[in-house]
């Protein structure tokens, strides 16, 4: 079993990444909490914590882990420091832990954050924090869906390194591919976009390379 950090796992599809990380049977997920709070509902779940901020230091949460999955966000209120610097930071300290894969969950669009004038400063935030992921000596996978919703997953998605199209797709499919990308087999140092589609996620990945 290798351990994998859920960074953003407080978050409506972080805690569907920790409930598919629970049942698998190659990962324990180590679910990254900001206050006892979130500790003891995890706890109550049988699922492992540690603390950590985005905002703050963040090396210690690293100790450990295996993987890493960046689910977190500030919703718009901390793009900065939360989307941008706070991922940077679980980059550069993944470097230093020497993490064998750091699954990103990124934003359709966040390959030209100017086209947007609503989400610019999101979507630049994503594109450094990206570009960051990129540029170091980590295994990554970096996954950029379209248009989040809560609807039921389908266990199926259209991809591509860019899809050239809008769409949605649900947190559940989006956890799915996270999840999936978590394996070494799976879609090494690439970048791609999903959106609800008709394709089997794992059939999916076999012809991502």
């Amino acid at each position: 079993m290798e351990n994998v950090l859920v960074v953003g796992a407080t978050g409506t599809t972080g805690k569907k990444i920790v409930q598919l990380l629970k049942t698998s049977q190659y990962f324990e997920p180590i679910a990254m909490v900001r206050n006892e709070h979130q500790h003891v509902e995890f706890l109550a779940h049988d699922v492992k914590t540690i603390f950590g901020d985005l905002e703050k230091e963040v090396l210690r949460t690293v100790k450990n882990i295996d993987k890493v999955v960046f689910a977190a966000g500030s919703g718009g209120k901390k793009v900065k420091a939360v989307d941008q610097d706070g991922a940077i930071k679980m980059i550069d300290a993944s470097i230093t832990g020497k993490i064998k894969k750091f699954v990103m969950l990124s934003s359709m669009g966040a390959d030209q954050p100017e086209k947007s004038e609503v989400l610019r400063d999101y979507l630049k935030a994503k594109h450094n924090a990206d570009e960051h992921l990129k540029s170091s000596n980590l295994n990554y996978t970096i996954v950029r869906p379209g248009s989040l919703t809560n609807k039921v997953g389908s266990g199926k998605i259209k991809f591509a390194k860019s899809l050239n199209e809008q769409g949605d797709i649900t947190r559940d499919d989006v956890a799915q591919t996270l999840v999936r990308a978590l394996h070494d087999d799976a879609a090494n140092k690439v970048t791609f976009e999903i959106i609800k589609g008709d394709t089997l996620i794992d059939k999916a990945f076999e012809t991502i390379v």
